[in-house]
């Protein structure tokens, strides 16, 4: 990622901070819509699990000027995806659905620049979870 991609993505991502409650309910809702089988490996009670989504977005896009303090945070929650259930196909739906709720979020703000910049951040740091999780080999698949 560029500086200017890193700094799109925090200013972006400051606009979606004061709704994360409103984005992450839009977020799950279009993820089970969209991968409805993914729906058992989530709790029927999500609050919990949607301060969960925006707290670690907002820590991986923070860091994303400092990969290495985000790291290894991401490492570990690649690891405890693979025991709920999580293959690495889920990845890029996880992605496409993010970019989808970022799109619906910020509107008019969001430009094929914005879009580009969030895509090469989901990219970076997926491919390094499916790394991490599953080895080499289900990146290079990827």
């Amino acid at each position: 990622m560029t500086p200017e991609q890193i700094t799109l993505v925090q200013q972006s991502f400051s606009k979606v901070a004061p709704i994360s409650e409103a984005a992450a309910v839009l977020f799950y809702d279009r993820l089970f819509e969209v991968a409805p089988s993914v729906r058992a490996m989530f709790p029927e009670d999500m609050t919990e699990q949607r301060k969960k989504l925006m707290g670690m977005l907002a820590a991986v896009v923070s860091g994303l000027s400092n990969l290495g303090t985000i790291l290894p945070a991401a490492s570990a929650l690649a690891k405890r995806h693979v025991g709920y259930g999580a293959k690495a196909e889920h990845y890029p739906v996880v992605g496409a659905t993010l970019l989808w709720t970022l799109e619906k979020g910020l509107g008019e703000a969001w430009t094929p620049e914005l879009a580009a910049a969030w895509t090469d951040a989901y990219g970076v740091l997926s491919g390094y979870m499916i790394s991490e999780a599953y080895g080499a080999q289900a990146q290079a698949a990827e």
